[in-house]
């Protein structure tokens, strides 16, 4: 079952909406990000689990892969350390992904993720 997080994405001035899914997959425990991220967005694995930890969750030893559709839609920043957070911890069942559906996680880039939370 794949966790499903909204947010969104600036390009220019136009304003489009991002569904950041996280699925369980085969491998070494950790987690890849696709959808067309850039180095800050790559980089955010290590931010992510930093803040996930200092924060007292622990994700399982499993493998994850972070989807940020739309694919075509270049992505760029931290702003989507939040979002991403929060689908791995619904995907590990460690937050209400029921209370997810009707919701949106807008995170602010150039800050950490500790001052989102």
């Amino acid at each position: 079952m794949t966790s499903i997080v909204q947010t969104g994405s600036l390009s220019g001035v136009q304003a489009y909406g991002v569904r950041v899914e996280a699925s369980p997959i085969r491998g070494l425990p950790g987690f890849d990000i696709v959808g067309l991220p850039e180095a800050g967005i790559r980089e955010s694995r290590v931010r992510v689990l930093a803040a996930l930890r200092n924060s007292g969750f622990e994700l399982p030893e499993q493998r994850f892969v972070v989807n940020l559709a739309p694919a075509d839609l270049r992505k760029s920043g931290s702003s989507f350390d939040l979002a991403i957070a929060v689908a791995l911890l619904a995907q590990c069942g460690l937050c209400a992904p029921n209370k997810l559906a009707d919701t949106l996680i807008v995170g602010r880039g150039g800050g950490s993720l500790e001052d989102l939370w």
